[in-house]
């Protein structure tokens, strides 16, 4: 692989070496389309052209000067077909979340200075058009749907012209692993969001480190929903597209049990929310069986619970496990498709029994770490045991040094970093220093090669006594019970740690059926005091593995769900914790009353 430095180089590299007649692929009408290699190849080249012929692209390559387009789209083929044609020009995509919010998408077009917009349907349509007084530069608006009255982004292809081949020839040659290829906005937890500059080189060295350490060939697939405007995703897409796997679109969040059926992927990468409500929905599955059936199903889980890897847990338990797959764990691989053979999580803590049942169950669950200033992966979970160790985030992958400062802080150095931050020298200098990148997270490194992290920098709370408490192990922890679906652990300058919970509604709700506990609604139930009680028990229960000062001593119980839209978490699911203490103000006040 060796020969690709440039994202762009992926397709002639597919075309010479395992052309395939669904290279891409998603559903439209209710049936799957398919791109073969040969169409995307021509697609971009008459995509090419047209963007060359609306005045965009060239041969000016510096940050500045780079032509900006925009995209703010759900998974689809259309959105690596722009991202491939934006690099052929010379052009920088901007990705933006479907879920910004307006004063944000303002700040992100008017900072990047987006001259071209392509939106995926009227929704998003409109949500720019409702804030286009506000945005000067930005010309034109495409649209991957078709929508009355919008420009289409087919368009673009029917301006191309035959005699472009030579001038776009011309612009690749000047295109090199340093040219920047994308700026991508972090809202992170804090503030402004800030434009990551990665080139071609940045995250092509990232996807020749992690083609190594997945089961990718031209014959696997891949389903894609994590969105592609997460650096995540979409390096790990120019792993597929250099490898030969096929790409399959979801439909949506919630179709991808039904798309899971129908790709039977070999791969799919995922956060551990979305784990987390699988792994919900196979339990609920299996509290609904009764007898033997309901019996053997939670022995095959507590099994699952005790699996470890580099370990071996003797003939006994192998032999229990081999009956465990049988009978119940190969259930669960035919739900998710049954070719599965690993999943990557990433963007948050995985809880470590997630990681062990389906590991256990025979899906090896890959737990990585990195960040969009790092292409993004810094250290991952091999599919070699020796190379995999749960409660970690594996070892620092080929290409990329990791060491820890005086503080704990996980410092990296390696061709993944970012060129810096759009517009803001002072930022990235802040940031790099003498070449290592300063992550602002704090880690440990496990056997002096596994990489744990332990808590964001930032996330760090003193409580009023001095003393330091860092939540995420808590939370983690925590969400070990089935009653617990989220959890923000409070505590910054106060005297004691406390702790929001917004409980599992459907398991509570079987419950309170189950002990006549009148639930006429969310609110009324979670004022009932067995309500309250059976929540004592279950935070006196996990408190057990924190020291005094970490223990949460007292809880509010929430009742409706943090989401992306309510303004509780961030695009990546990661808690938005000012947020969340801002709109929850009056409920910890409560806790400290």
């Amino acid at each position: 692989m060796h020969q690709l430095t440039r994202l762009f180089d992926v397709i002639p590299h597919q075309l010479k070496n395992y052309s395939k007649q669904d290279m891409l692929a998603a559903k439209e009408q209710g049936a799957w389309k398919t791109y073969s290699t040969e169409d995307v190849a021509s697609i971009i080249q008459r995509f090419s052209s047209g963007l060359l012929q609306l005045g965009i692209g060239g041969t000016a390559l510096t940050p500045e000067s780079q032509d900006k387009v925009a995209i703010i789209s759900h998974n689809r083929p259309e959105w690596i077909l722009a991202d491939l044609a934006c690099q052929q020009v010379g052009a920088v995509l901007v990705p933006i979340y479907p879920t910004i919010s307006e004063p944000e998408l303002v700040y992100v077009l008017n900072d990047a200075e987006a001259r071209t917009l392509f939106v995926d349907n009227l929704d998003l349509y409109e949500k720019v058009q409702s804030q286009r007084d506000k945005l000067p530069a930005l010309k034109e608006i495409y649209s991957f749907e078709r929508i009355a009255g919008v420009k289409h982004w087919m368009d673009i292809l029917a301006a191309a012209s035959t005699t472009d081949v030579a001038r776009i020839e011309a612009i690749k040659n000047t295109i090199t692993a340093d040219t920047l290829v994308t700026l991508i906005y972090t809202s992170g937890t804090t503030g402004t969001p800030k434009g990551v500059m990665l080139s071609h080189g940045n995250i092509m060295s990232n996807v020749e480190a992690c083609a190594a350490y997945l089961p990718v060939n031209e014959n696997a697939r891949a389903l894609s929903f994590l969105p592609l405007n997460h650096i995540f995703e979409r390096m790990v897409t120019y792993v597929y597209l250099s490898a030969g796997v096929s790409v399959y679109y979801a439909e949506n969040m919630e179709s991808i049990s039904d798309n899971l059926k129908e790709v039977k992927p070999n791969i799919f990468t995922t956060v551990p929310r979305l784990l987390e409500k699988v792994y919900e929905k196979i339990m609920a599955r299996g509290l609904a069986l009764t007898g033997v059936q309901r019996a053997i199903f939670f022995w095959a889980v507590e099994l699952g619970k005790q699996y470890e890897v580099n370990k071996q847990q003797g003939p006994w338990y192998n032999l229990q496990l081999a009956i465990a797959r049988r009978l119940v764990f190969s259930k669960w691989k035919e739900a998710l498709g049954g070719q599965l053979e690993c999943i990557v999580t990433g963007a948050a803590a995985c809880q470590v029994r997630l990681l062990k049942i389906f590991t256990a169950a025979g899906i090896s669950l890959l737990e990585g770490y990195g960040l969009t200033e790092t292409s993004p992966v810094i250290a991952v979970n091999r599919k070699e045991e020796k190379d995999r160790m749960f409660g970690t985030v594996g070892p620092a992958i080929s290409n990329v040094e990791v060491k820890l400062a005086d503080d704990g802080e996980i410092l990296v150095k390696g061709p993944n970093v970012t060129m810096g931050y759009y517009k803001n020298p002072k930022l990235t200098a802040e940031t790099i220093q003498d070449g290592w990148f300063h992550t602002g997270d704090i880690g440990t490194l496990v056997q002096n090669k596994f990489l744990k992290i332990t808590d964001r920098k930032k996330e760090l709370f003193k409580t009023s006594g001095g003393k330091f408490v860092a939540p995420q192990p808590i939370e983690n922890k925590f969400k070990e019970s089935p009653y617990i679906e989220q959890i923000m652990v409070v505590g910054a300058d106060r005297k004691f740690t406390g702790a929001l919970i917004v409980p599992n509604f459907s398991n509570l709700k079987e419950w309170a059926r189950s002990q006549n506990v009148p639930f006429p609604s969310k609110e009324e139930a979670l004022r009932d005091p067995k309500v309250k009680a059976l929540y004592k028990q279950a935070v006196d229960k996990y408190n057990q593995f924190f020291n005094h000062i970490e223990q949460v001593k007292k809880f509010e119980l929430m009742p409706g769900e943090w989401t992306v839209g309510g303004g509780e978490l961030t695009p990546t699911l990661k808690l938005k914790r000012k947020a969340i203490e801002n709109k929850y103000q009056s409920a910890i006040e409560h806790i400290y009353a």
